[in-house]
């Protein structure tokens, strides 16, 4: 029961990120350390025609702004997944102060609560479905909806 609440819960909230236009980054940062590397093969990478690449660190080494200096140098829009809303919500925030002149769409399951229903033959036990859904979230949901078709 709880391996499929999980998976659940992954697979429906993610961060959808797309930008329309020319994008440009607006930032006080410079890429420091190990980041000017990352930046130059992800772009590399991704102009070769890697459709999947992934960006490994630490917490608080840079990779979002690693991420948003290949979006403005391969000028593609992106789609980031987060494992959850929390970090979803941090990366919405983050790339949207990045590019404020692009579209930076937010995209999560409106719900803010959602509990399978589920049978415990052990107890005999029936749980019913129950949820509650968030409005402004669905609003942001709908407005993301048309950046995919574009």
């Amino acid at each position: 029961l709880m391996c499929c609440f999980t998976a659940f819960f992954f697979f429906f909230f993610f961060f959808f990120f797309f930008l329309g236009g020319r994008f440009r980054l607006e930032t006080k940062y410079t890429p420091a350390g190990d980041q000017p590397a990352a930046i130059a093969e992800l772009v590399a990478q991704a102009q070769a025609g890697d459709r999947d690449q992934v960006l490994l660190g630490v917490t608080g080494s840079g990779k979002t702004f690693t991420m948003a200096k290949v979006i403005e140098e391969t000028q593609r829009p992106a789609l980031i997944l987060a494992p959850n809303k929390t970090l979803a919500a941090q990366l919405y925030s983050e790339f949207k102060s990045f590019f404020p002149d692009n579209a930076v769409e937010y995209f999560v399951s409106y719900y803010d609560y959602y509990q399978p229903e589920a049978y415990v033959p052990r107890t005999d036990t029936y749980i019913e479905k129950d949820s509650s859904i968030n409005e402004q979230i669905d609003r942001m949901r709908h407005s993301a909806t048309p950046c995919t078709l574009r």
